[in-house]
């Protein structure tokens, strides 16, 4: 007997709808191959190509170059304070010094304690960094091919070629990689409009450490822009009772000790480490007055950047305190490409003027350098110049120790960058895509 029509029997090399489109795909990026390193919307496919590659090098990587104790230890001996029952910050230290990091810190470290046997499997913890690493990059992608701004063929240049940031991963192990995951995310859910689960996220990355406290002020402009005053509040709000929750052991035990060793904003860094400021004699490097004319700078940019580039509708930045159905201008969705040149932005310029960049630092904005450089029109940098850019940040931050003309040409390139994000965005970033979230409502309706 006949089988029925749609009985399930399926044609010998029949496939289902999912691999049909994937052949599709395949067949069209073939036909196109000339385009698929040039072209945006090849950002995925390139992506999944290098991910695949990164396991390969990781893999290398842990079995082929000597892993480096740098902080690894220290971490342990201060968790493991907390395992002994030392709630007292003041009290908690390992080798390299006293514990300045906050709760989130401690929290997952302390997991990872466990994990690798009380920090003695470096090896598992390796693997444990690997995988985080591809998570980073596969959250950085996600992003880049929202925005559609940076051709595809420049992520190679953020993922097999960087020696610095396999080193920082995957043989030193250090603490920024984890809070740049987590912040990574974060922005994913802000393209998602999950504003809510954005901020908490946010909160628990500047838990595991400050330095994500420099897409903060792009944040704050960007709820106000999305909220206004009213309805940014309680996403502020939120971020501060996380910050309570993850630290409230800490805080009954001894609140100060907490507060003035995991938010220290007045920590003075050592002289031997800095990358950016090799060129400064020692003395105006610790200078006080160094110190403060470095925060003027940042607030000033901050201040230009939100008033002239940040901010494009009628009115004034006053108005973003205002609901924004009450605005002159009737409300727009964000676009990605807005979120992200926002936040980028934000921490670019807190990184330009850090008072001291370590080399572990480099994590901080290394995955935001390509959206930087690409996300202006080409006519105001070259393509090579820009990976040329690229290429000298990368040789300034492997070079051990730092020199005079290491330290100038990071501070050169970064001024080169900052120079064309100013004079490349006097126009609004075209969209280029949809809107932050893929669905768009004809109202700014307040989500969560």
């Amino acid at each position: 007997m006949a089988p029925a029509p749609g009985s399930g029997l399926r044609r010998k090399g029949a496939a289902g709808p999912g691999s049909g489109s994937l052949r599709q795909a395949l067949r069209r990026a073939w036909q196109e191959k000339h385009r698929v390193l040039v072209a945006p919307q090849y950002t995925g496919l390139v992506a999944a190509w290098l991910c695949l590659a990164e396991v390969g090098v990781t893999h290398w990587v842990i079995h082929g170059v000597a892993y480096t104790e740098i902080d690894w230890k220290a971490y342990m001996d201060e968790v493991e304070g907390v395992v002994n029952g030392t709630f007292d910050y003041t009290q908690l230290k390992g080798d390299t010094g006293p514990l300045v990091y906050p709760a989130g810190f401690v929290y997952i470290f302390l997991g990872l304690y466990y994990i690798t046997s009380r920090g003695t499997n470096i090896r598992l913890a390796q693997y444990l960094f690997a995988a985080l690493y591809l998570v980073t990059l596969l959250l950085v992608f996600r992003i880049y091919s929202r925005t559609r701004k940076v051709p595809p063929y420049v992520f190679f240049f953020m993922c097999c070629a960087s020696y610095r940031i396999h080193s920082i991963y995957i043989l030193r192990l250090f603490n920024d990689p984890v809070a740049m995951a987590i912040l990574f995310l974060a922005v994913n859910l802000f393209l998602e409009e999950r504003w809510s689960w954005g901020c908490c996220f946010f909160s628990l990355a500047v838990s595991v450490k400050m330095n994500v406290l420099l897409f903060a002020p792009g944040l704050l402009f960007l709820l106000l822009w999305r909220f206004g005053l009213l309805g940014t509040i309680p996403k502020l709000s939120l971020c501060a009772l996380l910050q309570v929750v993850l630290g409230l052991p800490f805080l009954l035990e001894n609140p100060a000790g907490y507060v003035t060793r995991s938010f220290d904003l007045g920590r003075q860094f050592l002289f031997k480490w800095t990358v950016n400021w090799r060129f400064l004699p020692e003395e105006v490097f610790q200078h006080r007055a160094f110190h403060l004319a470095l925060l003027a700078a940042h607030l000033g940019a901050l201040g230009l950047f939100a008033l002239h580039r940040w901010h494009r509708s009628e009115g004034s930045l006053l108005s973003l305190l205002k609901d924004p159905a009450e605005r002159k201008s009737p409300p727009q969705p964000l676009t990605a490409n807005q979120v992200v040149f926002i936040l980028f932005t934000s921490n670019f310029i807190g990184v330009c003027c850090s008072r001291s960049l370590h080399y572990q630092f480099y994590v901080w904005y290394f995955h935001t350098l390509p959206y930087l450089l690409w996300c202006t029109p080409a006519g105001k940098l070259s393509h090579l110049l820009r990976v040329l850019i690229l290429g000298l940040i990368e040789l300034s931050w492997n070079t051990y120790p730092s020199t005079l003309f290491s330290s100038a040409s990071l501070h050169a390139c970064h001024g080169l960058i900052l120079l064309q994000l100013w004079y490349g965005t006097t126009a609004p970033l075209e969209p280029q895509g949809p809107p932050a979230a893929q669905k768009t409502t004809p109202s700014l309706e307040k989500t969560e």
